[in-house]
């Protein structure tokens, strides 16, 4: 499960995202909710999402400094932003902060869903990905210790000469 925490200050979009999409269904687990940065930040510190979707404009903290922040301590979580605002500016910022998504509002669920699916995918892969390189390594690490011990082997059973070995 891929999952998701929600940060809108407008509390009917908030619901209205939240109880509009069937998450589990989609292979979300519904992480969380807020309605500003600023109180959100500790509920995604615990919940460790790892897709953030937040407004842009918020009171307290707005979209863009907690996207930053989530950026800093969770480098891994992807961040979609949903803005009323068409402002290039504040594209131009979330493409500095690296979000994944940069979505106008109204934004129907179907269209938020098709654009989480995609970047749930990419966690996925991610994840696929880190899975491999852990076992690659810890099959490098078994291959070093049975070198390791075939050279001691060889060295002490007299098959390879003191010479050889250096």
């Amino acid at each position: 499960m891929v999952k998701v925490f929600l940060v809108e200050d407008e509390a009917i979009i908030r619901h209205g995202i939240r109880d509009n999409i069937d998450w589990a269904s989609h292979g979300f687990e519904f992480a969380g909710e807020a309605g500003d940065g600023e109180y959100a930040y500790p509920l995604i510190l615990k919940a460790q999402p790892d897709i953030l979707v937040t407004d842009i404009k918020m009171p307290f903290m707005d979209g863009l400094s907690l996207s930053r922040i989530v950026r800093e301590e969770f480098p891994k979580t992807k961040i979609l932003i949903i803005s009323g605002y068409d402002d290039f500016e504040y594209a131009k910022q979330a493409i500095k902060i690296g979000v994944a998504e940069y979505l106008l509002k109204p934004v129907s669920s179907a269209v938020l869903l098709e654009h989480l699916s995609e970047i749930a995918e990419k966690v996925r892969d991610e994840r696929e990905d880190l899975a491999l390189k852990k076992v690659y390594y810890q099959e490098m690490q078994e291959n070093e210790e049975l070198i390791k011990m075939k050279f001691l082997g060889e060295l002490i059973s007299g098959k390879l000469s003191l010479a050889d070995a250096m």
